[in-house]
């Protein structure tokens, strides 16, 4: 099994970013009017040059709390999900001229000061990718995981491992950061409006060959956090292991699809 730092022969490392890179924090929102302030308070700002909150349809005082703390706003009209709502996220940030792209979600689950942490290997050229994992530090379950959510964790992480050729502690961690080049690569816009989408930009990513790096991060569950329904987490599962066999027939040539093809895939130079 290759490490997650591995780099495919197809992929050459880039060099080190620029020092002072641009990087901008997104928040995808969805009624985070509780714990918004104290995330956004608790940003690093001399690591960051930008913040953006896109509002999904929030029926209370996200959207009035964002504009007290004078973020740089997009509002949805309805409620369209959380993959909709990264997508807007990432094409906002690529136009505002970010170098890096870095989620953090306002409902206070991932610790915001651990940024400079996520960014990290990027900017020291080390990685494409960065996932803070709940997992890589062994604490979640004192964290306050669930024991449900921590064994589905395990299992769902060991089948992507196995189908990515992969060795990740932890795949569905929404404390993120990307390299411009890489949203500029894959085609994330073709993927579900859902929560899905976290994995399905994971496969773009692995097709196209980026690396990928992982940062312990803290887990924090407590009763002002968003928290998936075991109904709704059960949908999440089954969901993720039919991306993984359609992951696994495109790579195979079997059944090629274009949500899986990147541009970088298409050619290569030759001499």
């Amino acid at each position: 099994m290759r490490s997650s730092e591995e780099v495919r022969e197809t992929s050459p490392a880039p060099a080190p970013l620029a020092v002072q890179p641009k990087v901008v924090v997104v928040m995808p929102a969805y009624n985070a009017a509780r714990t918004l302030r104290m995330t956004y308070m608790e940003l690093p700002h001399d690591s960051v040059d930008m913040v953006i909150l896109v509002d999904d349809g929030s029926t209370d005082d996200t959207v009035a709390i964002a504009r007290e703390l004078n973020l740089k706003l997009f509002l949805h009209d309805r409620n369209y999900g959380y993959g909709a709502n990264q997508k807007t996220c990432y094409t906002e940030a690529l136009k505002a001229g970010a170098d890096i792209v870095v989620m953090v979600h306002p409902d206070y689950q991932y610790d915001p000061r651990l940024l400079p942490e996520i960014v990290h290997p990027i900017q020291s050229g080390a990685a494409d990718v960065v996932l803070g994992s709940r997992l890589k530090s062994g604490s979640a379950l004192s964290g306050g995981m669930p024991w449900w959510k921590f064994i589905s964790n395990r299992f769902l992480t060991g089948v992507e491992n196995t189908v990515f050729g992969l060795d990740l502690s932890e795949y569905h961690t929404g404390y993120r950061a990307y390299r411009r080049e890489v949203l500029e690569t894959v085609n994330f816009a073709l993927n579900a409006d859902t929560f899905i989408f976290d994995q399905e930009i994971l496969a773009q990513v692995v097709e196209a060959g980026f690396r990928l790096a992982e940062v312990p991060v803290p887990t924090r569950y407590f009763a002002e956090a968003s928290s998936a329904s075991f109904l709704a987490s059960t949908r999440y599962g089954l969901g993720i292991l039919w991306l993984m066999l359609r992951y696994e027939l495109h790579r195979r040539r079997w059944w090629r699809q274009r949500q899986f093809a990147s541009l970088r895939t298409r050619y290569r130079e030759v001499s």
